[in-house]
Formats: C-alpha cells, sequence, structure tokens
C-alpha cells in the first residue's frame, strides 16, 4: 500500500488511538483490501511525524480486535472476514515481555546461542536419526535410552565433579528440569526462596502451581548468606534457586567461599538446592559447583540453550542420590514425556563432540560481541563478561529501568527492565535493564548499541511521546 496514508487531521484522543480507528475504518470501506500490508512502521511514522511506538501501539490495538496478523520479518497484513488472528494477545503471565514483538523491532530481550553454522550439523545428524530409527520417531518415549543420560553426565561434569548417568534426567530445556524438580520435592503451599534479581520465569511458574515465592538479599558476591539464615529461620523454605555461576542478570559468579556458606546453611535448615548452570557452561574456568559440594541435596541444571542452540530445546538434571526417578515421574506427568527425536539429538551433538566444538565457536562470537558493546557504549556503566551473552547496563538521571525498556522500544529495540527479574515484589530500585546481544545479527547488535547509546547520551528523547 504504497499510496496509502491516513488523514488523522480528526477526531479526538490520543494519537494511537485515532490512527487505529482510521486504519478500522479503511480496511471497512474496503480501502484496505483482505491481504493488503501495512506501511512498515517507520516508514508511517516518518510519514505521518509521529513517533515509531505510536504506530506500534496503533498496530497492536489493531491485533487485538482481530482486523491485522503481525509477523516478525513479514510485516503487518489486514485479515479477511472470519479469519483468525495468527499472532496470540500478550497476557499477564508471561512477565514484562510482549508475546507480539512487532516488524522491524531488534530483539535484544533474548540470549539465546549465536548463529555460528549450527544449522547444517544438526541438519544431518536430524537426518541420521530419522533414517536410523524410522519406528522410534513415530512412537512415544517409554523411558530414557542409555546414551542419553551418559550425555546428560558428559554435559554436566564440572571440574572434577561427575554425576553419574542414574543421577540423570533428560528434559526438554533447563526450564522444565527445574520445574519438574519443584513439582518432585514441594508441595502446593511450600515456599521457594529466590535472589531478589533471578530469572523469574521460574519464580512465576512456581507461583502458578501454587508454591509461595520469598526473596534473599544479595551482594556483589551473589546470595547473601546472612540473609539466606534469616530467611530460613524466619520462612522455612523448602527449597532455594540459585545461579551461582554468571548469574542472570547480574553476570556475578559466586566465590567458592560463599557457595560452602550457603551449603552450610541449607543442610542446617534442610533446604534442598536447586543449581541453574546454564550460563556457568560458558565459563572457560568452571569455578567448584554446588552440587559438587551438597551432593546430597543439590540438583544441577544445564542444556543447551546458551552454547550450543535454544531450538533443540535439550536440557538434563543431575539429582541428589535415588532422586532421579521422582523427578522423572514429576516431569513426565507435568509435560506428557520427552520426543525421542529431539533427545535422541541432543545426545548426540553432545557425545559426538559437535556440542563442544559449537560451544567453542559461540563462546569466540560471544567475545567479539561483548568488546563490540564496550567500544560502543564507552563511557557508561554497564557489567559484562567475555563469554556472556548479555550486559547489565546501570542507568544515569533521569532513567527510570521502565521507562527506558519504552524509549528503547520506540527506538526500535526490545530490552528487558530490571523488573522482569524480580521474583516479586521489592523496595529495592537498581535502575538497570539488561541487554542480550547474541541472538541477532553481530550488524543488527551494533545498530543495537548504537540506538540505546543515542537515547543514554540524549536522555530527554526519551519524553517524545504523542500517546
Amino acid at each position: 500500500m504504497t499510496n496509502w496514508l491516513p488523514d488523522l487531521s480528526h477526531g479526538s484522543g490520543p494519537l494511537y488511538a485515532r490512527l487505529a480507528d482510521r486504519i478500522e475504518a479503511d480496511i471497512g470501506r474496503g480501502v484496505l483490501p483482505s491481504g493488503a500490508k501495512l506501511p512498515p512502521q517507520r516508514d508511517l511514522a516518518y510519514d505521518l511525524g509521529v513517533t515509531i511506538g505510536t504506530v506500534g501501539r496503533a498496530y497492536g490495538l489493531l491485533r487485538e480486535r482481530g482486523l491485522v496478523s503481525g509477523e516478525v520479518g513479514r510485516g503487518t497484513y489486514v485479515l479477511g472476514h472470519g479469519e483468525p488472528d495468527a499472532v496470540p494477545i500478550p497476557i499477564s503471565l508471561g512477565g514484562t515481555r510482549s508475546a507480539v514483538p512487532g516488524e522491524d523491532k531488534l530483539r535484544m530481550d533474548s540470549t539465546a546461542a549465536p548463529e555460528v553454522g549450527q544449522a547444517s550439523i544438526i541438519g544431518e545428524l536430524g537426518h541420521q536419526i530419522v533414517r536410523q530409527y524410522p519406528d522410534a520417531i513415530v512412537n512415544y518415549v517409554r523411558a530414557p535410552a542409555p546414551d542419553w543420560l551418559d550425555a546428560g553426565t558428559r554435559w554436566l561434569t564440572t571440574g572434577a565433579w561427575r554425576p553419574s548417568p542414574d543421577t540423570i534426567v533428560p528434559t526438554l530445556g533447563g526450564h522444565a528440569a527445574i520445574l519438574a524438580v519443584i513439582a518432585a520435592v514441594t508441595a502446593p503451599g511450600d515456599r521457594i526462596a529466590f535472589d531478589q534479581l533471578t530469572y523469574s520465569s521460574i519464580a512465576r511458574s512456581a507461583n502458578l502451581i501454587g508454591r509461595r515465592i520469598v526473596s534473599i538479599g544479595a551482594d556483589g558476591d551473589g546470595t547473601d548468606p546472612g540473609d539466606f539464615e534469616r530467611l530460613c529461620a524466619q520462612q522455612h523454605p523448602k527449597l532455594a534457586f540459585l545461579i551461582p555461576g554468571l548469574h542472570n542478570p547480574t553476570l556475578t559468579v559466586m566465590p567458592e567461599s560463599r557457595r560452602r556458606a550457603i551449603v552450610e546453611i541449607a543442610r542446617k535448615h534442610n533446604v534442598w538446592l536447586v543449581e541453574d548452570a546454564i550460563y556457568a557452561a560458558l565459563l572457560e574456568e568452571q569455578p567448584v559447583s554446588i552440587a559438587e559440594l551438597a551432593p546430597e541435596r543439590t540438583f544441577h541444571v544445564g542444556g543447551l540453550s546458551k552454547t550450543v542452540a535454544a531450538g533443540v530445546r535439550a536440557g538434563w538434571v543431575a539429582c541428589p542420590p535415588h532422586m532421579a526417578p521422582r523427578v522423572q515421574v514429576a516431569y513426565k506427568m507435568l509435560t506428557g514425556g520427552n520426543p525421542f527425536l529431539m533427545c535422541e539429538l541432543a545426545a548426540r551433538l553432545v557425545l559426538s563432540g559437535e556440542a563442544d566444538a559449537i560451544r567453542s565457536r559461540v563462546s569466540a562470537e560471544l567475545q567479539l560481541r561483548e568488546k563490540l558493546a564496550r567500544e560502543r557504549l564507552a563511557g557508561h556503566d554497564f557489567a559484562s563478561h567475555g563469554h556472556a551473552p548479555f550486559l547489565w547496563l546501570k542507568l544515569a538521571e533521569p532513567w527510570l529501568s521502565g521507562t527506558f525498556r519504552q524509549a528503547a522500544a520506540n527506538e526500535g529495540v526490545l530490552i528487558d527492565d530490571e523488573d522482569e527479574f524480580k521474583s516479586g515484589r521489592t523496595e529495592q530500585v537498581y535502575h538497570r535493564v539488561r541487554v542480550g546481544f547474541s541472538s541477532l545479527p553481530r550488524a543488527d547488535a551494533e545498530d543495537g548499541f548504537d540506538r540505546l547509546r543515542s537515547l543514554l547520551d540524549n536522555p530527554m528523547a526519551g519524553y517524545d511521546s504523542y500517546g
């Protein structure tokens, strides 16, 4: 629709609502027929003299009315009468991220492993599996294959600690593994302890299945033992969820002395521990794992999403002795079980050595991008790590975390504000945002850094709103 331009000179109310109403009217009059592509948000914003955010909100309102459908990379199209909207409407359980990112957005709210040529390797292994196991592909998985357990053992091994295959449960990613552990060792109403800042999707998921969330304070070395001790004495949590290596989002690596202190408190109060090692697998030097310090109470979780390929959905959990069958049952009850193709693919990636080779290339790519971030954002305060796929950006006055996230979105960059990582309500304010730079092409990451730099250098731009 290169010659179409809506007239916004008439009407009242917010500009984005008037734009949505005008587009709806033109759809109704046939000016915009079924299948017509609406202009890209940036182009229409320029032609109308408004912000991209105004156009984005208008397009979002049209999606909610069932009038258009948007697909990342393809654009926004007018739907026919009775045609279902293919894009889901965001719901509150999903956190602060929109389920409909919109077109022309740079997704810097994801930390999946960057593209380093995985597809050809995964494609070849997948072809081998389908050719060798045609019967297994079309059937249910009754029990994990020995190779799947061996792969988990190999992938989760850190330093001197090597889990036994009989402690391994293969899962569809780390998130599913952690939820299975929570379901296996806690009951509705039990309290689960999380850092105040953490991978909050687990906290929300636990809350969804009836567990109560309590928050632990933290400092520059990670989880605060003193606050953990206080919490255990007063709140009696059944389980604590920890990210001791490359913490998400603060990038803290918990020192060994702190790990030992946390373990002793957990033993004293009989608290189960979940050690999320998804990001720790990117570290060149592996600190002693909590599972090595407290094997009798620690569930050690790892996977391939940050190091190999998120789309494979591969994860493993190493359980304390005799707990694997219980976690396996809980996992199957929650998810319906594992697909043969994905678990066999994950095992072959690991046992063939391809996963390690990909991890090395991913690590090298992340180092280049982290260096690029330090160059493009020089002079601004942020935490980063040469092997991590994100940075934790400190905002100067007058920025608030949520305000900066919205301003970045208006500039076409999707990032996460601090609320995305809060395990619960807290008076603590960090004035930070997380910027992921791994799951989009390197040139787009560079573009994203430049757009964020422009906002940081010109804070008044964040107040430009016609909505």
